[in-house]
């Protein structure tokens, strides 16, 4: 019997869920091809958080990026006042330790480094920019504006925020943009109050701002600002706004931004999209922000994509109904990733809101709710094998 020939998959976006889709689908014997848009794999954003259930997920598929080698761990993370007083601190240690893997603050190149690593023989066609898909019973296709095209058995959507493989799936979308900024960056400092592993949030009234210490002698720090939506979406401030908007604040957040060179400060609106009940149809899925983009608060848009590609490889892994797969891999991630968009945009909203009545709720919550509360929480958010166990049983 002529064994039959590997799956192909075709991969649209090498951002960190369209590297992780190719490692995690080469790891299960899928062909796979990645295609980006971009002339050159160039990470923006600055950094992120990759929590643990990103690496759970990995370990499944026996993917080991080896972060403890060169990433700092999250041991904590502090909540501040403005002025750098401290309203609480939650102790992610015992809750890592529990789950059986850490949670990591790293520099976006550097996990694009590692995940690069993993996809080892993967081909990365740069300069591709997807503008129409085309499927039938025997494969699919992807055109290209160069006129170029690709032919799979599969096609997934990683193309990020502004898909293309989405817009060809469900037409114009009108993101959803709460109206306020956020700007990003990872200068080189040293600071007596931000040691090392150190994290932390400080709330204002209608602005925030995070501190994460790295390594390697980098800072990352964000900052938020309300501001009418049109204005965020097209901010053309300066550094010098930046530092009137946290005048006053704790000493190490000045130094954050005096530290920093204005071009670079990246800044974007704060968005997500409507959500996404169906993701594909036929051969076509998508994937990470394609397929379900959320606000920033909750630190999960890494690791949740990062899942995805699991879950996704899980599903394709010996496959021979592939549209069958593809649907059974969205039907178990919808639950997860409603409820994480979901509870990303209420904090969102608690987090930037200018009304005292909130103001006051949000400072009393988290000084005085109980440890155990704080946990659960957390826990539920971290522990992917409490999401594998919850698809299993549904």
């Amino acid at each position: 019997m002529t064994p039959r020939p590997p799956v192909r998959a075709l991969v649209v976006g090498a951002g960190i869920g369209g590297l992780t889709a190719a490692a995690t689908l080469r790891s299960v014997g899928v062909d796979v091809e990645v295609y980006e848009r971009a002339r050159e794999l160039k990470p923006v954003g600055g950094a992120l958080s990759l929590m643990s259930n990103a690496v759970l997920a990995l370990r499944t598929l026996g993917i080991d990026l080896r972060l403890e080698e060169t990433v700092e761990i999250l041991e904590q993370l502090h909540f501040r006042t403005r002025r750098g007083k401290l309203i609480r601190t939650l102790e992610f240690t015992d809750i890592c330790d529990r789950l059986g893997a850490p949670s990591f603050g790293l520099h976006r190149a550097e996990l694009q480094r590692l995940l690069l690593e993993a996809v080892k023989d993967v081909p990365i066609t740069l300069g591709a920019r997807a503008t129409r898909f085309q499927a039938d019973d025997d494969g699919v296709s992807v055109f290209f504006a160069d006129g170029t095209e690709a032919r799979g058995d599969v096609l997934i959507g990683a193309d990020g925020f502004d898909s293309a493989i989405r817009r060809c799936l469900v037409g114009p979308e009108t993101p959803y943009e709460p109206g306020y900024i956020c700007w990003v960056a990872t200068p080189h400092l040293t600071h007596p109050a931000i040691p090392k592993q150190y994290g932390a949030h400080y709330w204002g009234r209608g602005r925030r701002f995070g501190i994460a210490n790295i390594g390697k002698g980098q800072v990352y720090w964000w900052g938020t600002k309300n501001m009418p939506a049109a204005r965020a979406r097209d901010w053309q401030g300066t550094r010098a706004e930046i530092e009137r908007t946290y005048a006053g604040w704790a000493p190490e957040v000045v130094a954050c931004i005096r530290a920093t060179p204005e071009d670079q400060i990246t800044a974007f609106p704060a968005r997500d999209r409507p959500f996404l009940e169906r993701w594909g149809e036929g051969r076509v899925t998508l994937l990470g922000d394609a397929a379900h983009p959320m606000m920033t608060s909750l630190g999960q848009g890494a690791a949740i994509a990062m899942e995805d590609a699991v879950v996704l490889a899980r599903h394709l892994e010996g496959a021979t109904d592939l549209p069958g797969a593809l649907r059974a891999y969205e039907r178990a991630r919808l639950p997860r990733t409603r409820k994480t968009v979901a509870a990303a945009r209420s904090l969102s909203a608690l987090e930037q809101t200018e009304a005292w009545p909130q103001l006051l709720g949000r400072r009393l919550f988290f000084t005085f709710a109980p440890r155990s509360v704080l946990d659960k929480q957390n826990i539920e958010l971290l522990d992917y094998h409490g999401v594998v166990a919850a698809e299993v049983n549904r």
